[in-house]
């Protein structure tokens, strides 16, 4: 009953937990950042990508409705440095990538808003492994994302970071047909630790706060002329299972989330690619949510660069 008790209270202390937009509700990896050719890691060599962009949505409860006075607005810039060996396993091309995220978000909840700007969660991968044939391409990787993001423990608008460990297996695939043609997909499950220093509210007692795993896609389907590239890209989020407090998963409060608070999202729009001589590519892309429950739901703008070094 103690649990019961509490629910009421945690429910706006929760709403926005984690929500800087490069992770949009709990989530380290941002969503729609891979789109053409996520399955074709490139030849050996040096890289650097940088994915920037703005994002703005509104909460929205277990039934997809509008939850009052909650919304979030933020620009992102994640920072991606990949490197590729000439090194052979299981016949695949080895290599490793950084990613180190920075955001400037504004949170607000019941009237009240802050804005804060820092450090996200960084990404460390060991293991990426990619083939190649004529028309298809594909890849198995391992993400680790380390809880390095700011993070204010019982004020949700003041955190960037997650305050937890997660792993995330990866696999992507591109098929690139003769005459331009294009299909990928990038597959990923997140496995995440508990928060350990929750709170309902600052100076109130730690708490431990588990969000639930989550299988997450971003895909493209489009056609390639020259060095141009259109099509529609997007993503696809479901947790896959309970968000839990203390142990226990959350019951539901009606017009704030639905029992164990399980997201889902699904998003779609344009998305335009183009790729000079030297290998550089630059692609713009607008991803519009058009469906949501148990998370923020809006548009999202993407600018990225992808640059070999």
């Amino acid at each position: 009953m103690k649990f019961r008790y509490i629910t009421a209270a945690v429910a706006l202390a929760v709403l926005a937990a984690g929500n800087a937009v490069a992770k949009e509700g709990g989530d380290q990896y941002p969503n729609g950042a891979e789109s053409w050719l996520a399955g074709a890691v490139p030849p050996p060599g040096n890289y650097f990508l940088n994915y920037f962009g703005h994002y703005s949505g509104k909460l929205r409860d277990g039934s997809g409705d509008k939850v009052p006075g909650a919304e979030v607005d933020a620009w992102f810039d994640a920072l991606r440095f990949i490197k590729m060996t000439d090194t052979k396993i299981l016949g695949g091309d080895w290599g490793m990538h950084l990613i180190v995220p920075v955001v400037q978000q504004k949170v607000k909840l019941g009237g009240d808003s802050k804005t804060v700007t820092g450090l996200g969660d960084i990404t460390f991968n060991p293991i990426i492994i990619a083939w190649h044939t004529k028309n298809l391409h594909w890849t198995v990787a391992l993400d680790l994302n380390m809880p390095t993001g700011a993070y204010k423990s019982g004020d949700p608008r003041k955190s960037i970071g997650t305050n937890y460990w997660s792993l995330e297996p990866i696999f992507a695939a591109t098929w690139l047909s003769d005459d331009g043609w294009e299909v990928s997909g990038k597959f990923m499950y997140n496995i995440k630790r508990k928060n350990k220093d929750f709170r309902l509210a600052p100076g109130m007692p730690k708490m431990d706060y588990e969000s639930g795993d989550d299988f997450h896609m971003d895909y493209v389907l489009g056609k390639h002329f020259g060095p141009w590239a259109v099509g529609l890209s997007g993503y696809y989020l479901k947790q896959t299972e309970n968000d839990k407090l203390e142990g226990e998963t959350l019951p539901e409060v009606p017009g704030v989330w639905s029992k164990g608070r399980k997201g889902e999202v699904f998003a779609i729009g344009p998305s335009v690619s183009y790729t000079n001589k030297n290998g550089t590519m630059f692609i713009a892309q607008w991803h519009h949510e058009t469906e949501a429950e148990n998370r923020f739901r809006g548009d999202k703008a993407w600018f990225k660069l992808v640059l070999p070094f």
